[in-house]
């Protein structure tokens, strides 16, 4: 192992510019009441409950994840540390009447996991779909379908998955989740971090305006308080809705942990007076790992590699856990070498795991932007809240240290990987910044299109967090019509960007291409909320650049 990427670097003297100090946190005891109010509806009995939906993930050709969480008594919410030990069985079958049951099994559900419950189910077929529930104490769960990956040499004619970020409850409803549950078409869905925010209420909504409160009111720095936003989360119906309709893959970003998260602490934490980093994070994996059908990976992280036949595999990244301090923006040390956003390690993997597949398609599931983006001379109005967005300064530098931008070496390091081993169809499917794009990825953005592509990269907008309209506080639409074409005039290899609406994506591959279709939003604050689609965008076998594609699939 060398000397640069360390994992555990020295924090530069800079601090990220923290949002928020944050009051301290609520007792459990004192949140059980209004916790309890905010769950649905039971019987006064101490019959046990499923009132958080069942999942499934990571798709294996021979297995699947399963997931549920059980509460055996009323006082037994979501971070409560209360309630008994529960028996809880599981039955998966290949249809939904469960005629033909093909694996059953049972496990204690306890408080030390918050009653939460896994199985990894192994010894299924590849390519098909399951139904599955939960049973503990006389009660059922929901039933809920699922789906097993390709087996590994297996010719696969298409994947289609849904793919979402950005999920901020108090900024509006979720539903991108109930219209990719509709579809009743997928795979799976990736889910590319954000599953929750960490705020306080009221400190990060839709325009300034809570739409729904958070559950525990306080910014959230325990694992309880971690343990309870998750569980608050898995009461949405239409979160629900999706997790019974299709397996998910998902990856963290920072606001599983707080805003601006790196290896040794936060934008949005408060060293002693919100407690340690290191315990606060730990905090976050544990409820992570006990609330999310997610399988820990290498050193309890959420990097890990799923394979769908010869068609494609799916790289997935942690860019929190590893990675330096954000640099301060203009410093001049996005440059060095001695930082990274990956680490050592992962980055191997990464490039090991690239250059040895035999897939068509490479995916790699990317938390934050890879391609690079300069501003470009967007108007004062316009530049400062883009940059408040982004979390740039408002001087004027041209990149987002939080993204790849702020960790060069690694990417320079990434695609000359690509472009040395001529490793072709790598497409980066990304979140985190609110906004729609459709990417190539160049070697050198200075000299582009001069200068070669190494890949692709479709990034999807929020679910429901705010974005440069909603911080302007303008009507949809307004800052896009401005912004978009000064963005795409300083970035030649942006096709399209979309900085103002909220929805999800739907990717479908085939062995000629990897197409997205953009779908939007009429309204977030409307739990009845429409969605339509606006674009597609593909990238062609063999091409590692971008076209834009006038139907979706």
């Amino acid at each position: 192992m060398t000397s640069r990427h360390r994992s555990s670097d020295t924090a530069p003297s800079f601090a990220p510019r923290r949002r928020t100090v944050v009051k301290a946190a609520a007792a459990t005891a004192v949140l059980a009441g209004p916790l309890a109010a905010a769950l649905p509806a039971r019987a006064a009995t101490e019959t046990p409950a499923f009132l958080h939906g069942v999942a499934s993930g990571d798709p294996l050709p021979d297995g699947i994840l399963l997931w549920t969480r059980v509460t055996p008594t009323a006082e037994a919410i979501p971070g409560s540390g209360l309630g008994p030990d529960t028996q809880v069985s599981w039955t998966v079958a290949k249809d939904k009447a469960f005629t033909t049951i093909v694996a059953k099994g049972s496990t204690t559900a306890t408080a030390a996991a918050d009653h939460t419950v896994k199985a990894d189910i192994r010894g299924l077929q590849p390519a098909t779909d399951y139904f599955f529930h939960f049973s503990a104490g006389g009660t059922d769960s929901p039933v809920a379908r699922t789906r097993t990956a390709p087996a590994t040499d297996a010719g696969v004619a298409g994947l289609r998955f849904g793919v979402v970020s950005c999920a901020n409850w108090e900024a509006g409803y979720f539903s991108p989740y109930r219209h990719l549950a509709a579809r009743g078409d997928l795979d799976a869905w990736l889910h590319l971090g954000d599953y929750i925010y960490e705020y306080k209420s009221g400190e990060y909504a839709a325009r300034g305006k809570v739409v729904r409160p958070h559950a525990p009111a306080n910014e959230i720095l325990t694992l309880a308080d971690y343990r309870t936003r998750h569980g608050r989360y898995k009461t949405d119906p239409d979160l629900q809705a999706l997790h019974h309709k299709a397996p998910v893959v998902a990856i963290w970003d920072d606001h599983e942990f707080a805003d601006n998260a790196w290896s040794g602490g936060a934008g949005n934490h408060t060293e002693g007076a919100e407690g340690t980093w290191t315990a606060r994070q730990a905090a976050a994996k544990q409820a992570y790992f006990e609330w999310m059908p997610v399988r820990p990976a290498i050193e309890g992280t959420t990097y890990r590699r799923l394979r769908f036949g010869k068609l494609a595999d799916l790289s997935l990244l942690d860019l929190r856990s590893f990675r330096s301090q954000q640099a301060f923006t203009g410093s001049g040390t996005v440059d060095d070498p001695e930082r990274t956003l990956t680490g050592r390690v992962q980055l191997d993997w990464l490039k090991a795991g690239l250059k040895a597949s035999d897939t068509t398609w490479r995916l790699v599931g990317n938390s934050v932007m890879i391609s690079p983006f300069a501003i470009g001379e967007l108007s004062a109005d316009l530049f400062k809240p883009l940059a408040k967005l982004l979390g740039l300064p408002q001087e004027g530098i041209a990149f987002n240290t939080d993204q790849w931008d702020g960790y060069t070496d690694d990417r320079r390091e990434l695609l000359a990987h690509l472009r040395t081993n001529a490793i072709r169809n790598t497409v980066f499917l990304t979140g985190d910044i609110h906004m729609a794009w459709a990417n190539d990825v160049p070697i050198d953005a200075g000299t582009y299109p001069l200068s070669a592509s190494a890949g692709t990269e479709f990034v999807v907008t929020s679910v429901t967090s705010d974005n440069l309209d909603d911080i302007v506080k303008v009507p949809e639409g307004t800052v896009s019509a401005v912004a978009a074409p000064i963005i795409r005039a300083a970035n030649r290899h942006v096709h399209w960007v979309d900085t103002d609406r909220h929805g999800y994506g739907v990717l479908d591959i085939t062995a000629d291409r990897a197409q997205m279709d953009y779908y939007v939003l009429s309204d977030r604050t409307d739990p009845n909320a429409t969605s339509s689609w606006v674009r597609s965008y593909r990238t062609r076998s063999g091409t590692q650049k971008v076209e834009r594609t006038y139907d979706p699939v």
